[in-house]
């Protein structure tokens, strides 16, 4: 009897033998996943390059441990080794890890009403590559403005550096409403339900890339306070306003970019200021937009079109009287909108991006004192209008960054 029980327990401890062994596997696996993903978000977040040490002691992971996976991530081109630091005492000295340079590389484009943009950017922020083009593309046919933004991209694809990394992705960023991977609509450029991938398609295919769609505002903010992609923001939460003919937002809390259930979220530019005010391009009248957009406040100056911001800082500090009201009421209806933006979500660090980061200072004073008068927490929780880079085209740079930071999330996908 007792060889029966034993013949038969067999049998049914294999499956379970093999199982354990299968489920043990899987769980080293997705740990080693888990923390190669953790050891490169450290390395990206952190100010100043880190060594293997460092690493191992803010993740909690052993020097071997943090070391191995170090050279795993070096290996793979997603980190870099730089030149050891010099010794402070006994010992080898530390050998800094920072983001690999040139080894993966993603493509940012983007389309706006005074501009369109390409650029090739690597992990550590490096632009390797660009061309804008700057027109008048409001009220534009795409088939025709979609066209010429292929053939900038195939001349950024087609330079050494680009074609010698490896690909992540490519991304456009829109001034309107975007929702699987069509344009719904862009009331400054004139364009609904738009989907731009067939016309670049034929540009992105050779390289096996699948064109990614998402607001301007949403991937300019993934660009604020930061230097390159998956770093932390200088303010973890704030509201990024992008200022071109339209004004759009992008919402960040705790250094992620809030999309609303839709991916709708931000539309700043539409709140209405006044309901008796001039018509906006949305339909509606009085929006923050037609008293804060560029074209309008240098025509409410006296100014012609082409004119940069540089041209209205010098009239508005001559006192000339158009200026100094074009910028008032600019402000007022900043403030009106931030303010209804400000008590809702509770966030009252603002950025001035766009046309609007190069006016601040003639903004700012005004555009505070409305937020400090409209926003009810004001007393205890201070409204702030800071600026952070004054590139004109952080949407388009932003829109790589969302695609290089894929490859930091998740480094074993790229191994």
């Amino acid at each position: 009897m007792s060889q029966a029980r034993t013949t038969s327990a067999s049998p049914s401890l294999a499956p379970r033998t093999q199982a354990s062994a299968a489920t043990v596997s899987a769980r080293q696996s997705t740990l080693r996943t888990a923390n190669l993903a953790l050891l490169a978000g450290h390395v990206f977040a952190a100010p100043t390059p880190v060594s293997r040490a460092d690493v191992a002691a803010m993740t909690g992971m052993t020097r071997s441990t943090a070391s191995r996976l170090a050279d795993d991530l070096v290996a793979a081109g997603i980190l870099t080794e730089l030149d050891p630091s010099p010794a402070s005492g006994p010992g080898r000295p530390a050998v800094p890890l920072a983001p690999a340079r040139g080894t993966f590389v993603a493509i940012g484009l983007e389309v706006n009403v005074s501009r369109m943009a390409v650029r090739a950017i690597d992990l550590s922020g490096q632009v390797l590559a660009e061309r804008v083009v700057l027109d008048d593309f409001e009220a534009s046919d795409p088939a025709e403005v979609l066209p010429r933004l292929a053939r900038l991209t195939r001349d950024v694809l087609s330079l050494d550096a680009v074609r010698r990394a490896r690909k992540v992705g490519a991304a456009i960023a829109l001034p309107g409403l975007v929702s699987h991977e069509t344009l719904l609509r862009a009331p400054n450029l004139g364009w609904e339900r738009i989907d731009p991938r067939p016309f670049l398609t034929d540009v992105l295919q050779p390289d096996g890339l699948v064109l990614r769609l998402g607001n301007e505002a949403n991937f300019g903010a993934l660009t604020a306070g930061r230097e390159r992609p998956a770093a932390l923001h200088s303010s973890p939460s704030f509201i990024y306003l992008s200022g071109e003919n339209g004004i759009g937002a992008g919402i960040v809390r705790d250094n992620r970019v809030m999309l609303g259930v839709s991916g709708f979220a931000g539309e700043v530019g539409h709140i209405q200021v006044d309901p008796t005010g001039p018509l906006c391009t949305c339909g509606n009248r009085g929006c923050v937009e037609r008293y804060a957009g560029r074209r309008l406040i240098l025509a409410a100056a006296g100014l012609e079109a082409t004119a940069g911001p540089q041209e209205l800082v010098a009239a508005w500090e001559a006192e000339a009287p158009a200026a100094r009201r074009a910028v008032t009421d600019a402000a007022r209806a900043l403030g009106v909108g931030l303010s209804a933006a400000i008590n809702v979500l509770d966030i009252p660090t603002v950025i001035l991006g766009g046309h609007l980061a190069p006016l601040a200072d003639i903004l700012r004073p005004e555009l505070e004192a409305e937020l400090r008068q409209r926003v009810l927490s004001s007393r205890w929780s201070v409204p702030e209008v800071i600026t952070t880079s004054q590139d004109q085209t952080p949407a388009v740079t932003g829109a790589a960054w969302s695609l290089l930071e894929e490859v930091v999330a998740d480094p074993v996908a790229w191994m």
